[in-house]
């Protein structure tokens, strides 16, 4: 099985939004791997908006998805803690 990434390690659990999932899958992905870290420019990439499709290429309005509700208790006065040092 051949898997490829353009992100580095650290980065899995930023992706995939929990940090011990992604640590759990690595640790089973990585246990009998060959790692190979392939340096430089991207040969896929390297002419992207020929590869595009001119109906994709015009500018989109991207939003950023809400924060993720928090849960557990709600926060002692309404979440606006100080520390005590």
């Amino acid at each position: 099985m051949t898997l490829t990434s353009n992100r580095g390690f650290a980065e899995w659990g930023e992706i995939s939004g929990d940090p011990v999932v992604a640590t759990a899958l690595l640790d089973r992905l990585l246990h009998h791997a060959v790692v190979v870290q392939i340096e430089g420019a991207s040969y896929r990439l390297r002419h992207p908006a020929d590869l595009t499709p001119e109906h994709i290429r015009a500018p989109a309005n991207i939003v950023p998805p809400p924060p993720p509700k928090r849960r557990g208790r709600p926060l002692e006065n309404g979440g606006d803690h100080q520390l005590n040092g």
